[in-house]
């Protein structure tokens, strides 16, 4: 008899590639809630009941149901934590909550981190309403029995995302298409501070290895590739792919970040300006055979030629780009002017 999994959402940056590869392992059936809005990329053996968690009552929908595994993909607050247990405490065997590895503290003498790293969200907003439903389904834990697994991703890239450090609202696209136009591209620092990607199909691997498996009930685990990379290595796989030259401008993180514009204070200061290196040493004593297998190189060149081949993924963003245009003038004005005291320190005095 198959065991039954049920995903809220499924069809996102993360959840897609679980969906996939739950969708292809015959000892699981799938089911998805979702709003139906990227619903026909679905494997067609996965179930969907199309409803929107965040407005719709689904208690009559689900009574009499149970399953052995619950996923919520787009829990962000703590009412939404709330919500789920309300909504499945007593119905499933097992409940994942996706929360973020920016809950951890980021800093130059504490890596890898690992699941016991002290938290620390004072930059983001994002990471405190993260932090703030872990305290709310470790408490339910702890009262109440919810068998409760809480995941923490790192960035995370699939066919439709290229990894970048400095974005706007809309997406990646615009640093790519200023890349293919021979424009300068903001990288924060020097760029030599190192991160951790991790492409969906490893995330998925380490995930479907946690589904059902009882030692991680109670328990937190991030699942986060192997490669550690500098952000100026990042930004060059990602201009090789495209097959041009990159024009990289660097920019302390503490200027991008003055006014806040597209989020970058939290963005920025508050997680990617510092080296963030992983131990995935939990991970694989609760699954052994979890191995990443997706490098950054490969993975990039499939970004790539899907995003080109898309369309939809090319989203427009005129405000970002011209904030670009002008942080790079910026920074190119200053030059002048520094080299100009640079060769006053070499004249000789008079």
């Amino acid at each position: 008899m198959k065991r039954q999994a049920l995903f809220i959402g499924g069809t996102g940056t993360i959840s897609a590639a679980v969906t996939r590869r739950v969708a292809g392992m015959p000892d699981w059936e799938l089911t998805l809630i979702n709003r139906g809005s990227r619903n026909d990329t679905l494997p067609a053996v996965v179930h969907v009941i199309r409803a929107d968690i965040m407005q719709d009552d689904l208690a009559p929908l689900l009574e009499g149901l149970r399953w052995d595994v619950v996923a919520d993909f787009i829990a962000f607050t703590p009412a939404d934590a709330e919500r789920d247990f309300r909504l499945f405490n007593g119905r499933t065997a097992q409940y994942f909550f996706i929360s973020s590895a920016s809950v951890c503290r980021k800093c130059s003498w504490d890596n890898p981190i690992t699941e016991q790293t002290p938290r620390e969200t004072s930059h983001s907003a994002y990471a405190r309403q993260k932090a703030a439903c872990e305290d709310v389904l470790r408490q339910h834990q702890q009262a109440d029995g919810f068998p409760v697994t809480i995941i923490r991703p790192t960035l995370t890239y699939d066919e439709r995302k290229a990894p970048v450090a400095v974005r706007g609202n809309k997406g990646n696209w615009t640093v790519m298409r200023r890349m293919m136009e021979g424009k300068p591209v903001i990288i924060p620092g020097d760029g030599s501070s190192l991160w951790t990607l991790t492409h969906t199909s490893d995330l998925a691997r380490g995930f479907t290895g946690l589904m059902g498996n009882g030692s991680a009930i109670g328990e937190t685990f991030h699942i986060t590739s192997d490669e550690a990379l500098t952000w100026n290595e990042i930004y060059e796989g990602l201009a090789r792919a495209l097959g041009v030259e990159l024009r990289a401008v660097h920019v302390p993180s503490d200027l991008l970040a003055i006014g806040d514009p597209f989020g970058l204070e939290a963005n920025l200061l508050g997680d990617k300006a510092w080296s963030a290196l992983f131990d995935n040493s939990k991970l694989r004593r609760a699954v052994p055979d979890f191995r990443p297998r997706v490098r950054y190189e490969e993975g990039i060149r499939e970004t790539v030629d899907y995003i080109l081949a898309h369309p939809e993924c090319q989203p427009e963003e005129p405000a970002f780009d011209a904030w670009c245009d002008r942080v790079t003038a910026i920074i190119d004005g200053i030059r002048g002017p520094l080299r100009e005291a640079a060769d006053l320190t070499r004249r000789p005095c008079e």
